[in-house]
This record gives structure tokens, sequence and C-alpha cells, in this order.
């Protein structure tokens, strides 16, 4: 596959991903957390999948610092939306900004 096709379903599904965790932060519903687990896991699927491909297609090493730091900050981001029904909104919409700015940080500079 192109890898400009990954690279659209890495960006639109962390977009989307995004979206779901601040929309889950700012009304915490708890009957329907199954639901939005649910389609949490399969967008965040959908990240890994298209930024594993994309590595694979550019020819990236899967051991490079910023790629491992980037995994990191996706795992955070994920773990947050389970957070967000029991953790504060602050420390959820906090740790949701810092992870997508170190994830940013990380693709544009490549500082290791």
């Amino acid at each position: 596959m192109d890898p400009k096709i990954y690279s659209l379903i890495h960006v639109l599904s962390i977009l989307l991903l995004s979206g779901s965790v601040f929309y889950i932060a700012a009304n915490p519903q708890k009957h329907k957390k199954p639901k939005l687990m649910a389609i949490n896991g399969v967008i965040g699927l959908l990240a890994l999948v298209g930024g594993f491909g994309l590595i694979a297609k550019l020819g990236y090493s899967y051991t490079s610092g910023w790629i491992i730091v980037k995994a990191v900050a996706w795992l955070f981001l994920m773990a947050l939306a389970g957070m967000a029904f029991k953790k504060p909104k602050g420390f959820v919409i906090i740790g949701a900004t810092a992870a997508l700015a170190i994830a940013l940080f990380m693709v544009y500079f490549r500082p290791f």
C-alpha cells in the first residue's frame, strides 16, 4: 500500500482518538463506558496499524528512540480514555495534551 494511505489512516485515527478522549473527559457517562471504550480500542488499533505500516514502508527502524517515545505516548493516550471515568477532568485533559505534544515533537524533530 502507498505510504500516503498509511499516513492518512494514522493521522485521521489519532485525531479521532484525541477527540474521543476529550469527549469522554468532558462528559464521562458510566452507562456508555463499554461502547465508548470499544470505539476507542478500534480507533487505537487503526492508529497502530497506520503508524507501524508507515514505519515499515518508509524504512525506519522500530527501535529508534523517537518511535518508542511516540508509541508510549500513544499507549498513554489510549489509557487516558479509561482513566477519564475515574480521574479528575483536568488530569485527563492535561495528560492528553501532553501526550499529543510529545508525539508531535518526536515526529517533527526526531531528537534521537
